[in-house]
């Protein structure tokens, strides 16, 4: 959400099975159903939209990826640049899901459910 889809032709290239929502025609679908469709597809969410953190956070579900970009250059060449730096670290990260916040000098990575109890 709110992604250029260039973003999405260099993650194929990247060879990262990729799609773009405006590609699909599905450019205004509702964050829930975004966030339903990324987990029937396991997709991984790369998303501008602050609210999917919160969403993500609050299924409770361990089975979700999400890449949430807080950075203050939203160009394609940006987000690529920072994506190339976290997609490395992403590929190893144990467990089937995990929240990553991307931010002008540094990404987090939060494995998932958030707030599980041990």
């Amino acid at each position: 959400m709110g992604v250029d889809v260039r973003v999405a032709v260099w993650m194929r290239e990247q060879g990262h099975d990729a799609v773009h929502l405006r590609e699909q025609g599905l450019s205004r679908l509702p964050d829930r159903e975004i966030f339903a469709k990324g987990i029937a597809e396991d997709r991984t969410i790369v998303t501008f939209d602050l609210d999917f953190s919160e969403i993500t956070a609050l299924s409770r579900r361990a089975d979700v990826r999400v890449v949430s970009l807080r950075i203050s250059d939203a160009t394609a060449t940006s987000v690529i640049r920072h994506l190339d730096a976290v997609l490395a670290d992403c590929v190893d990260e144990p467990g089937p899901g995990w929240i990553v916040t991307v931010e002008d000098a540094r990404h987090r990575i939060r494995r998932l459910p958030i707030g599980r109890e041990s």
